[in-house]
């Protein structure tokens, strides 16, 4: 690198070069926006067209591609197309079938043109003629390159299934399968060695045949893996487990984990699976029939803004005016309108914060917000124990699954989870005397009004729970409760169901009024509420009364009953005579089951 970069171009390449070196790969992959790079003022030579191509160095070549030297094709290639674009370079069609003066042609197939001896031929057919021809020349061999991401298999810790290798001259080889399992040994603590050696290193006689044996154990997914499969069958003694329960078992019924979880559990669980399955051991080839990936609860960042190469600190509405660096503090430093305690922000960080100066806007100091990833190092992280000792756990698991549905990534905030909590006091108020907050539930049949929204609940709650879409549940519960509400119910018959109903949601508040109701038995072991459809059947309708098709007071017939009755009961009501005022109507419309309406 330090030969390549000449002339004028050498100090930007260099320093350009040190930046990217210092940057992980993961980060430049996600940053394809950011288009980046340097000159380095050198050539090399085409080795078959003997033509000049200049040497840049860019950030989104990764080291695991090719051998850290690529020859870019912008024509045919979505970010050198993008690279040339920006530095503004040659961009060569070499495969005919595409436009590139409006995009990259990156498709496998084509016509190879402006390629010497390549021309007219099939893409693949054309590599293997130009790496028959670098070969001839003695310029490279061809390879097959299998790019695998590293499984981080090996784990520097003591728990962990101990890796059946031992070492004889330095060469790996398996521990035999008669002399397995291999146990983790006895030592004196479980950290690593004085030269850094992972924990197993203190094992005495951690050998093999003489030999020593691996230090690295393997991580927790090699295990859980394949767990699910013993469980089926514990007790087995000779094998992982028996024909009969496998068989009878099959494959999960639901698998649900976040994504962070699916990477670092899922692929290998899904990976043993098949490895189990080629191998004739187990009869199912995917170990799950269903997979959810719920979201990520986000954290909401709370951001302090310094003023570059000072100890000035600005508020968020002034923070335009100034160049700035935006710093995280932690969230319990700042109140509901963003506000922060001045005071406790220096004492959370007196070294960076104590002898700071503040400016203000209209005397307060306000912080910036950001969404992202609950984590420590963005001070943003909820602990759910504090939500409970505020609110109760009911209040927090209604409100999180309140959120947003199970797959979507919600920020959190607890902004909403008042009003779940106003909710669930409003519940408990339906089962109580409201002056003297006495428990009291009605013996009386219930009226056609509560029988109907008991059973569109339970409807609509098993649906639901069928579908995982716990969030418009807590909705149907809210509209539930206020129906109840306004119709003054607290009858056994629709609110025992309706406590079975809510217990996976909120099982303290509900187990609670189970007992209450008089039962001995959890309200875990109660029986869902049936669905009965014919309490949603309307036999009734109530029709609003139009005079020149403005509402002013509503009838309610049944449905089957006939328009020219209908006609004539109107005519002859209170109301109808009194909005009439002695005038006789040129039309009375009536649609069976919408509307009345008296033209006058």
């Amino acid at each position: 690198m330090q030969n390549l970069c000449v002339g004028e171009y050498r100090a930007a390449a260099l320093d350009y070069a040190e930046k990217a070196k210092n940057r992980s790969e993961r980060e430049r992959q996600a940053e394809v926006k950011n288009i980046t790079g340097a000159f380095t003022g050198s050539y090399c030579l085409h080795p078959f067209t003997n033509t000049l191509v200049p040497i840049w160095i860019a950030d989104y070549v990764l080291g695991g591609y090719g051998t850290g030297a690529v020859m870019a094709v912008p024509a045919h290639d979505t970010r050198d197309y993008a690279f040339a674009k920006h530095f503004n370079l040659p961009i060569i069609e070499v495969v005919q079938g595409g436009n590139i003066e409006e995009a990259c042609y990156d498709a496998k197939d084509g016509i190879l043109c402006q390629s010497d001896f390549l021309n007219g031929l099939e893409v693949k057919t054309a590599i293997k003629k130009a790496i028959q021809a670098i070969e001839e020349k003695g310029l490279g061999k061809g390879k097959i390159n299998y790019r695998l991401r590293d499984a981080v298999f090996g784990r520097q810790r003591y728990w962990g299934e101990p890796i059946p290798i031992y070492y004889e001259n330095g060469i790996p080889k398996t521990i035999d399968a008669n002399d397995l399992p291999l146990v983790l040994p006895e030592i004196d603590k479980y950290l690593p060695t004085e030269t850094g050696e992972p924990p197993l290193a203190r094992a005495n006689n951690w050998q093999y045949k003489g030999h020593p044996v691996e230090t690295t154990t393997m991580p927790g997914w090699a295990g859980s893996s394949w767990y699910f499969l013993r469980y089926m069958d514990n007790n087995n003694p000779s094998q992982l487990a028996g024909a009969d329960a496998l068989n009878y078992w099959q494959s999960i019924d639901l698998y649900i984990g976040g994504s962070e979880h699916a990477t670092g559990h899922l692929l290998y669980f899904r990976f043993w699976t098949k490895c189990l399955y080629d191998l004739g051991l187990i009869p199912i080839d995917e170990p799950a029939q269903k997979l959810i990936n719920q979201g990520m609860i986000q954290g909401t960042s709370c951001l302090v803004y310094r003023v570059n190469n000072t100890q000035q600190f600005v508020s968020y509405g002034l923070k335009n005016q100034y160049e700035t660096t935006p710093i995280h503090i932690d969230i319990k430093l700042v109140n509901g309108t963003n506000e922060v305690d001045l005071q406790a922000l220096k004492l959370w960080r007196p070294a960076e914060f104590d002898q700071a100066e503040f400016i203000l806007e209209n005397g307060k100091f306000i912080c910036g917000n950001e969404v992202g990833k609950m984590s420590k190092r963005w001070h943003n992280v909820v602990n759910p124990d504090d939500v409970c000792n505020d609110y109760g756990a009911d209040t927090l698991r209604l409100y999180e699954m309140f959120l947003g549905p199970l797959q979507d990534a919600k920020p959190w905030s607890t902004q909403g989870i008042e009003g779940v909590l106003r909710f669930l006091r409003k519940f408990w108020r339906l089962f109580h005397n409201n002056p003297s907050e006495s428990f009291e539930l009605s013996q009386e049949a219930a009226s056609k009004a509560e029988l109907k929204t008991l059973h569109k609940t339970i409807k609509k709650i098993s649906d639901d729970i069928d579908h995982f879409s716990f969030n418009t549940s807590v909705s149907a519960f809210m509209v539930c409760v206020n129906e109840l509400q306004d119709l003054k119910c607290n009858k056994r018959e629709v609110l025992e169901p309706l406590v079975v109903l809510i217990s996976p949601f909120a099982p303290h508040i509900a187990e609670e009024l189970w007992q209450l109701c008089g039962h001995n038995e959890s309200i875990s072991q109660a029986t869902w509420p049936t669905f009965n459809a014919e309490h949603l059947i309307e036999n009734d309708f109530n029709y609003p009364v139009s005079f020149n098709g403005k509402v002013r007071f509503n009838l309610n017939f049944a449905l089957d009953i006939e328009p020219s009755t209908i006609e004539k009961a109107v005519m002859d009501n209170e109301q109808t005579i009194k909005y009439l005022e002695g005038k006789t109507p040129k039309k009375v419309i009536v649609v069976k089951g919408r509307i009345i309406n008296i033209v006058v």
